[in-house]
């Protein structure tokens, strides 16, 4: 994955509890709603990693995204730090 180019990315995961839903993750780093997606993706060629979450639970959605494991964080924000 490619870091972020965008102000509202970090360098650490948001640490979210998610409801029973389908969530679709930003992959362009456009986003103005990170880690989701707004559709800013639009003409790049880059979809949103979309995902299902069955039951409520608390995940780490990475924000930088250097993950090799999206939507989730894998620690690899360490580089950047």
């Amino acid at each position: 994955m490619t870091r972020f180019e965008n102000d509202n990315a970090d360098t650490h995961p948001a640490m979210l509890e998610l409801e029973p839903d389908e969530y679709a993750w930003c992959q362009c780093g456009r986003t103005k709603t990170v880690p989701w997606c707004d559709g800013s993706h639009e003409g790049t060629g880059i979809e949103p990693q979309t995902f299902v979450v069955q039951e409520k639970s608390t995940v780490a959605i990475c924000n930088c995204g250097l993950t090799d494991t999206p939507p989730f964080c894998d620690g690899s924000h360490a580089e950047i730090e």
